[in-house]
């Protein structure tokens, strides 16, 4: 239930051009509005699950998108089912002049890669099964990250200047001479990369411990934040602030973010030192 201070669950992630949107409730736009972003970018959309809390928004948005002169191609991801759901959703936005591509998930894990010839090719979407009353899949976001450019072996090696920034991309150079200088002659081994990972409507389960690990931000429904309200998560498949504290921990995450509140809960912040006591 949308509040009037906060709109239903959404979360945009964008990379070097790249727009990916995790869910899109009710309030959708105005958030991003307020961040003065436009959905017209939007490159994937990727869905948890079809309660509407996490879907309803998804008619206004591509009617934006459409009315913006948008005609790329948008991927949508999502458990299976998904083209039947937004099918239905379409009924009020029956027409719209670019292509939707669906990608159903039916697997316990699955991959989302993107061309090796495109600037997304270190971005990878990994999905994996949860523990709600419905089918629902959490999300990991990962960023490959090269290793450091050696610039003195460059020079050694005769690499003329404009070559290096194709081979920091990983691409394969031709000399003026002939030679062919490739990417591991210049390139350290590969850094640690950046890892997001986002799990909601759901109740703890190992899967999100595995998939969570060592992620620089762990977003995560906290639906209760009163330890009263166990048995309510329980029954209806989400889970309280200090549960979510204990997958942080047990994930060894750099940061936490809670997200995804009970209607009820009108001062999230009155349970965060339950929190920080388990994972600080």
């Amino acid at each position: 239930m949308p509040l009037p201070y906060r709109w239903l669950t959404s979360l945009m992630v964008r990379y070097n051009g790249m727009n990916i949107l995790i869910d899109a409730g009710e309030g959708t736009q105005i958030a991003m509005k307020k961040k003065g972003w436009s959905p017209k970018p939007i490159d994937v959309i990727c869905f948890t699950h079809f309660h509407a809390d996490h879907i309803s928004g998804l008619p206004g948005l591509l009617l934006y998108m459409g009315n913006s002169d948008r005609t790329e191609p948008l991927l949508m991801v999502g458990p299976k089912g998904l083209e039947r759901v937004v099918a239905g959703l379409r009924a009020i936005v029956p027409e719209l002049p670019f292509e939707i591509v669906y990608r159903e998930l039916t697997g316990t894990e699955e991959e989302i890669d993107f061309p090796k010839d495109s600037d997304y090719r270190d971005l990878h979407i990994h999905a994996f099964r949860v523990n709600h009353n419905m089918l629902c899949y959490g999300y990991s976001i990962m960023l490959d990250r090269i290793g450091q450019f050696d610039v003195e072996k460059a020079i050694s090696l005769g690499i003329p200047k404009q070559s290096w920034s194709h081979l920091q991309k990983g691409e394969q150079v031709t000399g003026d001479s002939g030679t062919v200088f490739t990417p591991d002659m210049v390139l350290g081994a590969p850094r640690k990369g950046l890892k997001v990972t986002y799990t909601t409507d759901t109740r703890p389960c190992e899967a999100i411990v595995r998939n969570a690990e060592g992620s620089d931000l762990f977003i995560c429904e906290g639906m209760y934040g009163e330890p009263d309200k166990i048995e309510k998560a329980k029954e209806h498949k989400h889970m309280t602030f200090t549960e979510a504290a204990e997958l942080a921990r047990k994930a060894d995450v750099k940061e936490l973010w809670l997200t995804h509140f009970s209607p009820s809960l009108i001062r999230p912040e009155d349970f965060m030192d339950g929190v920080r006591k388990i994972f600080p």
